[in-house]
């Protein structure tokens, strides 16, 4: 079987499934989602002419001005002036009726209630005021569909008039960590075991994403207990295993998700690190087995689960996105396969990590890009353009 593409994989995957269902969310438990449909504005922003500055507003073409009110953010609406009259303003406080610009206090020399200018620079009209609906008015489409929900988009939509906001509904995650050599992380490490850390891995990785987490923990190399795994792990909107993806006699996620039901979609990428990866479904999970070294884990999870995260919370763009960039020193040939290398942007530019095997933890915690190099690309001298994957900081 010739192995599949990067791309068409990725496509296959988020082939699998929809979006999740929208719902109805309080603005904080939208942060991070995306936005299922355009909302507009239910009210004027500013919702009156309001003052820029500390200081009195009044005709810029009078003066002297006798101070007769005062104007302030949440207190009573101004009544109008009258000719060579002024109001004492703040910063976001309505402008009286009658009042064309705004004398900055520092530019203003008050004695009593009489006013008049400090300074002889010209007082223009519209000075230090912002318009009632300058920045939005009601009716205005505020957030597009699609729109990422961060802090500056929730501010707006507050402003807007919205306490709610439809989003796409948080998918659930189940992460089941395979292998008779994994012991609990932080546990004692008998000659033969190693720590579990791609549970840790993944959910860190997640946890830029709202979603629920699950961990299922560590399931032995049994095909019983693995199909038993599978089926607890069924209300989960995608079910990711570690190791026990390629083709060794303990390699039994393939026939354990088939035991348990599920429909194999596709298995093995033109890729390295990653490879042996498997994608299916189970009634309405989408299934995902990632290869179990941590680096494999690491940048098959980059390609396809934090995607098919993205594409169920309804990214418009779920993908990871690339970058050009400089070689800081050269590389060599790729192989078959298209190459994933760890690589820290310098200031000469992405330098290749020396340790690229896939179980190099410590390599890849120094990383802060991969190198992209498609299957058959010659080597590469220092100063060449390539393609980069950032990764989050």
């Amino acid at each position: 079987m010739p192995l599949m593409p990067v791309a068409e994989a990725q496509t296959r995957l988020l082939a699998l499934a929809n979006p999740l269902p929208v719902e109805d969310a309080a603005l904080l438990a939208c942060t991070g989602r995306w936005l299922s449909a355009d909302v507009h504005a239910t009210r004027d922003q500013p919702w009156a002419d309001l003052s820029a500055m500390d200081g009195y507003a009044l005709r810029a073409g009078e003066g002297p001005w006798d101070v007769v009110q005062e104007s302030t953010a949440g207190g009573p609406v101004p009544r109008p002036l009258g000719p060579g009259e002024a109001a004492r303003i703040f910063t976001g406080a309505p402008l009286p009726a009658g009042a064309d610009s705004i004398l900055m206090q520092e530019n203003a020399e008050r004695n009593g209630d009489r006013l008049s200018r400090a300074t002889a620079d010209a007082l223009e009209p519209g000075v230090h005021i912002r318009r009632l609906g300058s920045d939005f008015a009601t009716g205005d489409r505020l957030l597009p569909a699609g729109t990422r929900l961060q802090a500056p988009q929730l501010a707006l939509a507050a402003l807007g008039g919205h306490a709610m906001l439809p989003v796409r509904r948080c998918p659930r995650i189940a992460i089941i960590s395979t292998g008779n050599e994994l012991v609990p992380a932080g546990a004692p490490v008998p000659p033969g075991t190693l720590p579990s850390s791609n549970a840790v891995l993944l959910s860190a990785m997640l946890a830029a994403l709202p979603c629920d987490i699950e961990d299922q923990g560590i399931v032995p190399d049994d095909l019983s207990a693995m199909t038993h795994a599978f089926a607890t792990a069924g209300q989960a909107d995608i079910i990711v295993t570690t190791g026990g993806a390629s083709v060794g006699d303990h390699d039994l996620v393939r026939p354990a998700f088939a035991a348990a039901g599920g429909q194999l979609d596709f298995w093995k990428i033109r890729m390295r690190p990653g490879k042996p990866l498997i994608a299916g479904t189970r009634g309405a999970s989408v299934f995902l087995g990632l290869p179990g070294n941590p680096v494999s884990a690491f940048v098959t999870a980059h390609l396809f689960l934090l995607p098919l995260v993205r594409h169920l919370l309804g990214s418009p763009a779920p993908l990871p996105s690339t970058a050009r960039a400089v070689l800081a020193a050269g590389i060599g040939p790729a192989g078959e396969r298209d190459e994933y290398l760890r690589a820290r942007m310098t200031v000469d530019g992405a330098m290749a990590l020396n340790a690229q095997d896939s179980a190099a933890t410590h390599a890849l915690a120094q990383a802060d890009c991969l190198i992209l190099r498609p299957a058959g690309s010659p080597a590469a001298r220092p100063g060449e353009n390539i393609t980069i994957l950032p990764l989050p900081a």
